[in-house]
């Protein structure tokens, strides 16, 4: 099967649109395809493209349409009104703001927890050994935006150091900040310790220990505007499951 994989874009939203305004549901007859849409925060990108690869090999006829960027985007378009059947969360402050809207179908659940490391060029050109490094002027760091739940952490983590960070560039998704690192556009930047997991040796992981202290919990939850509440509900269920926690754990997130 072609794994359809969605971004959250105008266009991908129009296209998600027209596809369940075509699809139908399961008949004696035959079934159309159905499509599952869901957002998720762009830190877990790897976890659940194999996770929605498992539920369309378990579920046929079934599509998972993946929307991945930073959490504060993704809630943003919700509450614009975009299709979607679950949303999944770096972090429960905007996962809270789509329950203050009513929004949620179910109860949202977390599912894994996530913590701060310091990603660099494979060859640390900047020397980089603890956090209190990424405070000195001469080197380019970069960190996500302070809505974003990575930018909110590294500015907990920050404060919990007793430093100031003069960044020189703030994005709008963990992704984003690697990517710099990965292009060696920064000497540092703060990411999650599953992204440099993910980013299998591409860029150096720094353990940072202040970050023990700012865990990001990760919540999930079926939305009540959804088509395909059986559907999402089964996904939620696969996420929260064993086989979820699994394949999160090798990816290096923590547990609830």
């Amino acid at each position: 099967m072609n794994h359809r994989r969605a971004l959250p874009t105008l266009a991908t939203l129009a296209l998600v649109l027209a596809t369940s305004a075509c699809g139908g549901e399961d008949s004696d007859g035959g079934a159309d395809e159905q499509v599952l849409t869901v957002y998720a925060a762009a830190s877990l990108t790897s976890s659940f493209t194999e996770l929605a690869e498992q539920f369309e090999d378990d579920n046929e006829g079934v599509t998972v349409e993946l929307a991945f960027a930073g959490s504060s985007d993704l809630v943003a378009q919700i509450l614009s009104g975009a299709p979607a059947d679950v949303f999944a969360s770096a972090d429960l402050a905007n996962m809270d703001k789509l329950t203050a809207e009513d929004l949620q179908g179910s109860e949202p659940a977390v599912f894994a927890t996530n913590t701060l490391q310091i990603a660099t060029p494979p060859d640390n050109p900047g020397g980089i050994s603890e956090l209190a490094d990424l405070a000195e002027e001469d080197l380019a760091v970069v960190v996500c935006a302070p809505e974003v739940p990575c930018g909110a952490a590294a500015v907990a983590v920050a404060e919990e150091a007793g430093i100031t960070l003069a960044p020189d560039s703030e994005e709008q998704s963990v992704a984003d900040v690697l990517g710099k690192v990965r292009a060696g556009e920064a000497d540092a930047g703060l990411v999650y310790v599953t992204d440099v997991i993910a980013a299998a040796g591409d860029v150096l992981g720094i353990d940072v220990p202040e970050s023990d202290v700012v865990v990001n919990d990760y919540p999930i939850v079926t939305l009540a505007d959804s088509d395909r509440a059986e559907l999402a509900q089964a996904f939620v269920d696969l996420v929260l499951g064993e086989e979820g926690r699994q394949v999160l754990a090798d990816a290096g997130f923590g547990t609830p």
